[in-house]
C-alpha cells in the first residue's frame, strides 16, 4: 500500500514538473515575421524591375 502511494505521488510530481517545464509564453521579442515566405525583391534581376513596384 505504501509503495503504491509513493508511486502515485512520484507520477503526479513528474507530470506536474513536465507540465511546468514545457510551457512557454510569448514575449515582447516575439514577432510575426513570415520567415518562410520570400521577400518581394528576392528572385528578381537587379535593375530590371518595373518602376513603382
Amino acid at each position: 500500500m505504501k509503495h503504491t502511494k509513493t508511486r502515485i505521488l512520484g507520477l503526479l510530481l513528474l507530470s506536474l514538473s513536465a507540465f511546468l517545464l514545457g510551457c512557454t509564453t510569448r514575449s515582447g521579442r516575439d514577432t510575426s515575421i513570415p520567415w518562410s515566405r520570400p521577400a518581394d525583391w528576392e528572385g528578381q534581376i537587379p535593375g530590371l524591375t518595373q518602376p513603382g513596384n
